[in-house]
Formats: structure tokens, C-alpha cells, sequence
């Protein structure tokens, strides 16, 4: 059993070589943060010691609460779990740890000298991944940690490298949304702030799904005329047709968005974020949903000339609407308010983050480059100079800035 422990390990480090213990600065390998959770004085003492021999981080707990309180304190990446301990038995603090979204996804090896397959089997059922009977032997503890913690990294950098591409794919999707309508991704930067706010205050796994609905939550709007989403989303007194028309985007972002896998989650809560949400529900899609209801609506009284937190207030007495505890996540929140100035500059000297105030037009006036509004990236940027040194473009080009953030820069260009 060991030998084949040890082959696990090694073919998961050999798959991906990343994995595996990582070296730090001065050359030593990256130790892993071990909890372990044991009543009894001399087995903790014993692993503990062990476990430190192997160059780990090792905190004891001798109650399954502290063990808890500990683990929310700073998250191990590994736990080791008697089973017979007083006050709180393993299983339950094992329970307790899965229904923690901060912790859920620590592995977590039972240690027991219970042997009844009825004991084994309420182990992996509270959430264990393995069961090590007692009396242990060390070199069989060994091999097991080695290999959850390959496996538990494998996992952390498959999740970290899915986070960045789909970042990543989703920026360049967000730009090209821009360049057809800057207002729509001004909303949609304005929703992200809120939904990253609401999940750093719930303590929320897997943040990224709900900031990249949030992102996307509007991108079926590029199918409206500009007029008709501003009408409709800013309460500009909307005819029934362009109500109508409105309330079809959802529909149009999840038929582009479901069919990129991983997104699934993400394409579902775009789909139902028009619904009306019950406050008692816990699934991911659900609470993604609310979370876009209630941060669009409190957008929407915003930018009708409604202060922030009285818009909260608004929404706190609908709670059967909007559920209380989103709103109350976004208690403390403040949107972001920047002083711009206006500056009138050359193709060579814009910078990302400047707002154009007009549309950028070629120099003949055939065709329009960008359309006023939109925020500059460095993408933009380069198509603006792009046609600058081939059409010509008709400058100065009139932007607003983030006050005196960029002068330095504007002097060296």
C-alpha cells in the first residue's frame, strides 16, 4: 500500500511538475501548513514531531473547536483528524469544515483505531479523504500527506490557471464589447466592484465565478442599439418594446456563454439575474443571480441621482425581493469616485485609463475610430496610433484623466 502511495505521488508530480514541493528563495523546499487534531498528548506529540522532522508546519489541537477556530484563523493545507475526542468528534468537526466554502477544500485524513467498515464509511461521508488506523506507522503517514498534498496543489493550480485564462479570455471579450458600447462596460466595471465586495464580506469560494458574471452579466446588450440599452437600464421613460427588448439579454448572453466549458456556473447566473431569487437558498448559481439582481438595481437608483446607501435602504425594506444579506455584504461599501480633468492630446500621449469626451474620427471624417466614452486600454490605444499613422486622425484628441495622476507621464511622451 505504501509503494503504491508512493507511485501516486510521484506520477502526479511527473504530470505536473509544478506541483510538488516548491523551492523557496534560499533553495529549501516550500513546506506545507499541517493541522492535527488528537486528544491524546503522545500521539499528538509523536506527529507532531514527526511531521516537523519532515520539514513541515505543524499546528497540534488537542479539541476538535480549537482545531476550527484555528483553521479559520489560517487556512492548513492539510488536516489529520482523530475521530474519538470529547466534546466534538472528528466527524463533526469534519462536517463543520466542509460547510466552510473557506475550508471545504482542505483534505482531510482520518486517524482512529476504530476498524469497523461502518467507521470508515461515516468518514468519507462527513468529507475525509483518506483513513489511517491507529497505531499509525509513521512511514505510511508519510506517504499518505505526501500525497494528498500533491493531489490538494494539483488542484489549487489547475483552479489558479483556470481563474487567469478565463481572466484573461474575458478582458479581451470586455474590450471588444467596449469599442460597441463604453457605456455598457462602464456598467459592467461598476457591477464588478460590487459583486467583488460581496464576496470578500460573505467570505465566498471561488470569487472569480461571480466577478466574471458580473463582467458579462450585460454583454447581451451589444445586440441593442445604444439608445435603447441607456433607455432601458438608466430608466430614461423606456417604451414597452424597449423593455421588452431589454429583458431578452440574459437569454442572448447565456446562448454565447454556455457553450465555453467551465462557465457553465457563470452562464446560469447570468441567465436567471432578472429572477427573483429566494433568500434561503445556498447553491452557487442562486446566490450569483441575487448578487447581480441586487447590485444592477442599486446601480440603477444610483445613476437616477439616488445616494448610495439610501438606495441600500431602499432595498433593505424589499428583502423579500433582494435578499437582506446581499445588501447588508454592501453596507460599507463606497463606489469609487475619481476627479478627471480635461486634457486635449496627441494620438502618441493617450494613456490607458483616460475617457475619451469625443468620438475619434479619421482625418478625412469617413470613419469613426473610437466612440466617445470609452475608456482607453492598451489595446484602443494601439488602434487609435495605428490609424493615426496611416488614415490620420483628426486631433487634438479630447480626454478626461484621472486628475494629476498621469502628468509625468504626458511630459515624457
Amino acid at each position: 500500500m505504501i509503494e503504491e502511495l508512493r507511485r501516486l505521488a510521484q506520477e502526479t508530480a511527473a504530470a505536473v511538475p509544478t506541483l510538488g514541493a516548491q523551492p523557496e528563495a534560499d533553495g529549501q523546499q516550500r513546506k506545507a501548513n499541517i493541522l492535527v487534531v488528537d486528544d491524546q498528548p503522545a500521539n499528538l506529540k509523536l506527529l507532531e514531531d514527526f511531521l516537523v522532522q519532515q520539514g513541515h508546519l505543524v499546528r497540534s489541537f488537542p479539541r476538535g473547536r480549537l482545531a476550527l477556530e484555528g483553521a479559520q484563523r489560517n487556512p492548513p493545507d492539510l488536516i489529520l483528524l482523530d475521530i474519538n475526542m470529547p466534546e466534538m468528534d472528528g466527524f463533526e468537526v469534519c462536517r463543520q469544515l466542509k460547510a466552510n466554502e473557506k475550508l471545504a477544500r482542505i483534505p482531510v485524513l482520518f486517524l482512529s483505531a476504530l476498524s469497523d467498515t461502518s467507521d470508515k464509511v461515516n468518514a468519507f461521508r462527513a468529507g475525509g479523504v483518506d483513513y489511517i488506523s491507529k497505531p499509525a506507522q509513521l512511514e505510511e503517514v508519510q506517504a499518505r500527506v505526501e500525497t494528498h498534498l500533491l493531489l490538494y496543489r494539483a488542484r489549487q493550480v489547475e483552479r489558479d490557471l483556470l481563474e487567469n485564462t478565463l481572466n484573461g479570455a474575458v478582458k479581451a471579450l470586455s474590450e471588444f464589447a467596449q469599442l460597441m458600447s463604453p457605456k455598457l462596460t462602464e456598467r459592467s466595471a461598476a457591477l464588478r466592484s460590487m459583486l467583488t465586495h460581496m464576496t470578500a464580506k460573505l467570505h465566498l469560494a471561488d470569487a472569480w465565478q461571480y466577478e466574471l458574471a458580473a463582467t458579462l452579466c450585460l454583454i447581451g446588450c451589444i445586440t441593442l442599439p445604444q439608445e435603447v440599452f441607456e433607455n432601458a437600464y438608466f430608466g430614461k421613460q423606456p417604451t414597452q418594446q424597449e423593455l421588452d427588448m431589454f429583458g431578452r439579454h440574459p437569454e442572448v448572453a447565456f446562448q454565447l456563454l454556455s457553450r465555453i466549458p467551465r462557465l457553465e456556473n457563470v452562464a446560469e447566473m447570468i441567465r436567471l439575474q432578472q429572477q427573483t431569487i429566494c433568500d434561503g437558498s445556498i447553491s452557487v448559481v442562486a446566490q450569483g443571480a441575487g448578487m447581480l439582481r441586487t447590485a444592477q438595481e442599486l446601480d440603477r437608483r444610483v445613476l437616477r441621482g439616488t445616494a448610495f446607501q439610501t438606495a441600500c435602504e431602499q432595498l433593505r425594506s424589499r428583502h423579500d425581493t433582494y435578499p437582506l444579506r446581499l445588501v447588508e455584504a454592501l453596507k460599507d461599501y463606497v463606489p469609487a469616485r475619481v476627479h478627471f480633468e480635461v486634457k486635449r492630446l496627441q494620438a502618441a500621449q493617450l494613456l490607458p485609463g483616460m475617457m475619451l469626451e469625443d468620438d475619434v474620427i479619421t482625418r478625412d471624417g469617413s470613419l469613426t475610430v473610437i466612440v466617445k466614452g470609452t475608456a482607453l486600454t492598451v489595446t484602443l490605444i494601439e488602434r487609435v496610433q495605428n490609424f493615426a499613422r496611416t488614415r490620420g486622425v483628426r486631433d487634438p484628441i479630447q480626454v478626461r484623466a484621472p486628475q494629476g495622476v498621469y502628468m509625468d507621464d504626458l511630459q515624457k511622451a
